[in-house]
C-alpha cells in the first residue's frame, strides 16, 4: 500500500528504525464497530502477541480509526486478567505518525516544499477525541514551504464517514458529508488532506460528488509530506 510505504520512508528519513512484524493483523476495529466483540479480541490477542516481544518504543499507525481501536485493546480485554495487563502494555506504545514525526522535528530536519497551493485538513474524529492527536498534522502541514494552509470551519467535525456509518446510515453520513464540502469551498483549498483512510474516501467522495474532480484532489498526510520532501 502506497501510504503505508510513504509512512515507512518518512519515518526512516526522521532517524527512525522500522521494524515489521509479520503476524501482525487486522485491528478489529470494524469488528467492534459491528458489534462482533469476539472477533475483535481474538484479533486484538494476535496482534499483542506480534508485538510484544520486539523491544519496541512505538507502535506507529497512520490511521486514526485504527489507532483509537488498538489504544482500547486494555478496555477491551479488561475482562480477561492474562491478557489485560499484556493489553496495557500495548496501548501504551501507539502513536500516531504525525505525533512521532513532531516528537523528533522531522520538520525542522527535512526540507519541506511544493508548488503553490491551498490546502486544508479534516481531522479524523478517532485521531483527535481517542488518540488527543490535533496539533502535530497542522504542525506538519503548515511547515511546507510554498503551500497556504487554511483552516476550515468546523475540521473537527465528522465527515459521516466514522467506522462502518456511512455503511449503515447512509443518508445521515451524506447530510454529513454535503454540509463538510461545503466549508471546504468556503477555503478554497485546491487540497484536502486527511490522516485516516475512512476519512480520506470520504472526503474523495465529496470531491467527486460535488463535480470537483478535476481542480480538487484528497490525500493522506504521509503521501502529501513524502511529495513535499526535498532530497
Amino acid at each position: 500500500m502506497k501510504t503505508n510505504d510513504a509512512t515507512i520512508k518518512l519515518l526512516q528519513l526522521a532517524g527512525c528504525e522500522i521494524v515489521i512484524p509479520q503476524d501482525q493483523t487486522c485491528c478489529g476495529a470494524l469488528h467492534g464497530h459491528y458489534g462482533e466483540k469476539g472477533g475483535s479480541k481474538d484479533l486484538a490477542k494476535r496482534n499483542i502477541k506480534a508485538f510484544e516481544d520486539l523491544n519496541v518504543d512505538f507502535i506507529i499507525t497512520n490511521a486514526g480509526g485504527c489507532g483509537a481501536f488498538l489504544l482500547g485493546y486494555d478496555h477491551l480485554l479488561k475482562d480477561e486478567p492474562e491478557w489485560n495487563e499484556r493489553a496495557k502494555a500495548f496501548a501504551e506504545k501507539i502513536k500516531d505518525v504525525s505525533e512521532i514525526l513532531v516528537t523528533v522535528d522531522f520538520h525542522k530536519k527535512v526540507k519541506l516544499e511544493m508548488p503553490p497551493q491551498i490546502i486544508t485538513y479534516q481531522d479524523s474524529c478517532h485521531l483527535r477525541n481517542v488518540m488527543k492527536t490535533a496539533s502535530a498534522p497542522r504542525v506538519l502541514l503548515q511547515s511546507i514551504k510554498g503551500v497556504e494552509y487554511k483552516e476550515m470551519k468546523d475540521a473537527d467535525r465528522c465527515c459521516g464517514s466514522a467506522g462502518i456509518y456511512n455503511i449503515i446510515e447512509t443518508e445521515m453520513s451524506m447530510k454529513l458529508l454535503d454540509y463538510k464540502m461545503v466549508q471546504v469551498k468556503n477555503t478554497l483549498a485546491t487540497t484536502i488532506v486527511t490522516a485516516n483512510p475512512g476519512c480520506l474516501l470520504q472526503m474523495q467522495l465529496g470531491i467527486e460528488k460535488e463535480g470537483l474532480s478535476s481542480n480538487m484532489s484528497g490525500v493522506h498526510i504521509v503521501d502529501l509530506l513524502l511529495e513535499a520532501v526535498v532530497e
